[in-house]
C-alpha cells in the first residue's frame, strides 16, 4: 500500500513580534544613551603599558595641557566648600562657596579665582582660561593648593593624588607640580596614561 501524499504548503514566519522587540530595544537604547560631554580641557595622554585604573572616587587630579596650564580637580564638594571657606578667611577673596563646590576644576590664579566662577560652567573652556601659575619657582600656586588639599585630608584618609598631563606638555610646568607635591610632603601619586597593549617582542611581552 502505497504512503498517503502530504500536500506541500509554504513556510510562513510571523515576524511581527521580533520586529516589535526589535525597535522596542533600539528606542530603549537610543533614550538611554547618554553621551560623552565635550572635555573643558583637552588633554593627549601619552601611552603606557599600563593595566592599573585610576580611581573615579577620593581623588585629585591635577591636568597639565599641552600650553603648560595647570588645573585642580577634586570630587569631594564637602571638602571643597572647605577650601573655599578656608581661602576666604586667609585670604579674603570672596568667594561664592557654592559655586566653587560645584565647579568641575580650578584654573585660574588666586586672585582672578572670584571672576573664573562668575564664569557659565558651560563656557569654562581650558583653552581660555590662563591656568593656575606653576611654571614660575617664585610664584608657584600649586604649593598653596596642595597645602590647602593636605589640610583638608589630614587625619583622614589621603586621597589618590593624579596626573594628568598632554604629551606635548612642556617640563616645567610638570616640574612646577612635583615640586607642589615635595613641599607639602606628597611623596605618591600616579600618573595619568592612554594604556595600550605589550609591543610583541619585547622583552615584558616575552615574559
Amino acid at each position: 500500500m502505497g504512503r498517503a501524499k502530504l500536500p506541500r504548503k509554504s513556510t510562513i514566519i510571523d515576524m511581527t513580534a521580533m520586529c516589535d522587540v526589535a525597535f522596542l530595544l533600539l528606542s530603549f537604547f537610543i533614550l538611554t544613551t547618554k553621551f560623552k560631554p565635550a572635555e573643558a580641557i583637552t588633554v593627549t595622554t601619552p601611552n603606557s603599558v599600563a593595566a592599573k585604573v585610576a580611581p573615579d572616587k577620593n581623588f585629585v587630579l591635577i591636568t597639565i595641557d599641552k600650553d603648560g596650564k595647570v588645573f585642580l580637580s577634586m570630587d569631594d564638594k564637602q571638602k571643597k566648600e572647605t577650601i573655599a571657606n578656608t581661602l576666604n578667611t586667609t585670604k579674603n577673596l570672596g568667594l561664592d562657596v557654592k559655586a566653587f563646590a560645584a565647579a568641575d576644576f580650578i584654573g585660574a590664579p588666586l586672585a582672578g579665582l572670584k571672576s573664573f566662577l562668575a564664569i557659565p560652567s558651560d563656557q569654562r573652556k581650558g583653552a581660555a582660561l590662563p591656568g593656575i601659575p606653576a611654571k614660575d619657582s617664585t610664584n608657584n600656586e600649586m604649593t598653596t593648593w596642595m597645602r590647602l588639599v593636605s589640610d583638608v585630608y589630614m587625619g583622614q584618609t589621603a586621597p589618590a593624588y593624579l596626573v594628568k598631563g598632554d604629551n606635548a606638555a612642556k617640563y616645567p610646568a610638570f616640574k612646577g607640580v612635583v615640586d607642589a607635591f615635595k613641599k607639602n610632603d606628597i611623596l605618591k601619586f600616579q600618573m595619568v596614561t592612554n594604556p595600550q597593549n605589550v609591543p610583541q617582542g619585547s622583552e615584558l611581552y616575552k615574559s
